[in-house]
């Protein structure tokens, strides 16, 4: 559904995107991480036709960016972080004026307007001007607006800014939803937002994608570690000091580490251990423990696997300075759109 190839864009000297390319299917829910100034604005300002990139291509369901931006447009929704909408209507007035923008059929304008009311919980407010609700509710609408439509595409810049508890876990399970029929690129600062709506992951730091994939899949090729602790009972300490040599060979020793065995009392001996994360062939999971323990009469008493985070994978690929360049700094949303203006007027 989209296909980046190698964009690049310049603001003026500055490089905010550099040579990046990836592909979102379509039913996929793309997560799109990074810190602030990375260019995941950018990126997605250059998918929805509001930039052109300097270099490279951008494909919307097979369609070129570039070269037919209002077609792109409509088959994209799109939530800026900062929501679009105009404080002196009601909310019910600003959607229609939304449906008659998409150039909705009559008879289809009120069934778009009313199932976007209620898919986005908005039917209390329906007759309120838009300055008077909280920003949470300014977050509904504006997200009303972007499936108005009914588009196969979302891209979505910080969909829950400003939301309470309760509001963010009903947006979240919208988009959930969404994402089981339409392709959704999602732009958050929230790791936990994207461990629970997310199927892919796409982080990108100082203009570059530095990982993407599955959380499994990048503390795979991060040879990120999880962190085992097991209680058992059938061997004393140094025994089992002895017998873990052996845990360690049927995983082909790939990686793994012994931090420390002690003595609980009763019997019960704590062992904790670091292995390569995601198991599998060469590695260590749950069945393999099981097996060892049953080879070596060990009784498994208790087993926990603490799995490295969505937040020590992006902290290890962000943690770096960035080097935007002695003494400047990247240009503010302003100053892209100051830029823009300047060029049409001229």
């Amino acid at each position: 559904m989209i296909t980046v190839q190698n964009i690049t864009k310049h603001y003026g000297t500055f490089e905010a995107v550099k040579d990046v390319s990836f592909t979102v299917g379509q039913d996929q829910v793309l997560g799109f991480l990074g810190p602030n100034g990375a260019g995941k604005t950018t990126i997605m300002k250059i998918l929805t036709g509001y930039h052109f990139p300097s270099k490279g291509v951008a494909l919307v369901d097979g369609i070129s960016v570039q070269d037919s931006p209002v077609e792109v447009k409509k088959r994209i929704g799109y939530l800026p972080e900062n929501v679009p909408v105009y404080g002196d209507l009601t909310v019910d007035e600003y959607l229609s004026f939304i449906a008659e923008a998409r150039l909705l059929a009559g008879s289809e304008r009120q069934k778009a307007k009313e199932a976007a009311v209620v898919s986005c919980g908005l039917e209390q407010v329906t007759g309120k001007k838009i300055e008077t609700l909280s920003k949470g509710y300014k977050q509904r609408v504006g997200l009303a607006q972007a499936i108005m439509h009914d588009p196969p595409i979302l891209i979505l810049d910080e969909p829950t800014s400003g939301l309470d508890p309760n509001q963010i876990i009903e947006i979240r399970s919208l988009i959930k939803k969404l994402g089981e029929r339409k392709t959704v690129i999602l732009s958050t600062h929230i790791l936990q937002e994207v461990e629970a709506v997310c199927s892919q992951v796409l982080i990108i730091n100082e203009g570059r994608i530095v990982a993407q994939g599955t959380p499994e899949e990048i503390a795979g090729n991060l040879k990120g570690t999880d962190t085992w602790d097991l209680l058992l009972k059938g061997a004393d300490v140094e025994t089992l000091q002895e017998k873990f040599t052996r845990l360690v060979s049927m995983a082909h020793g790939n990686d793994i580490k012994l931090n420390t065995v002690a003595d609980t009392g009763g019997g019960v001996v704590k062992v904790c251990f670091s292995a390569a994360a995601g198991g599998g062939k060469g590695g260590v999971d749950g069945e393999r423990i099981f097996d060892w323990a049953v080879a070596e009469q060990i009784k498994i008493l208790g087993m926990n696997q603490k799995k490295i985070s969505l937040e020590d994978i992006f902290v290890r690929l962000t943690s770096e300075t960035q080097t935007i360049g002695a003494g400047s700094a990247a240009p503010s949303e302003a100053a892209h759109d100051a830029e823009i203006t300047t060029k049409e007027e001229s």
